[in-house]
Order: C-alpha cells, then structure tokens, then sequence
C-alpha cells in the first residue's frame, strides 16, 4: 500500500484511468464487429458506413494511446481489404 500523499493520488489516478481506457477499448472493438458483421452478411455498403466509423474511431485511440500505432492500422487495412474483395 501507498505510505505517502502523492502515491495514493496515483492509486486513484490509475484507477479512474484504466476505467476510461477499457470503455475506449470495447468501444472500438464494437465498431470493428460491425463490420465483421456487414461484411459476413455480404452488405458492401452497410460495411463501407460502418468501416468509416469504426476507422475514425480506430485512429482516435490509437492517437490516445490505446492501440499502437501499427496495430490501428493493421487493422484497418485487414477490414478494408475484406470489403474491397465483396463483390
């Protein structure tokens, strides 16, 4: 346990902290089934709505520090090659 003031404040810090990345987190893994699921069901347009969503929200917590980089990207890229092979 935290002996002084500053590290308690960084306890509870923390805390509310991994709260808001977590919500971050699952949010965009939501947006990222949604197109999962446009594109199992063969809907190009449905997909593209939903891949532009889910790849602004992708970047924003990438930018924020909840992804890397590298895997925001990978991962949009894997989805937009899904739906470009829709015909």
């Amino acid at each position: 346990m935290a002996n002084h003031k500053s590290a308690k404040n960084r306890i509870i810090r923390n805390d509310k902290r991994s709260i808001v990345t977590a919500a971050r987190r699952n949010r965009v893994r939501t947006f990222v089934k949604k197109v999962d699921a446009a594109i199992a069901c063969n809907n190009k347009e449905q997909a593209l709505e939903a891949f532009k969503v889910a790849e602004s929200e992708m970047m924003v917590a990438a930018r924020k520090g909840i992804f890397q980089m590298n895997k925001a990207a990978r991962t949009i890229s894997r989805l937009s090659k899904k739906i470009k092979a829709l015909a």
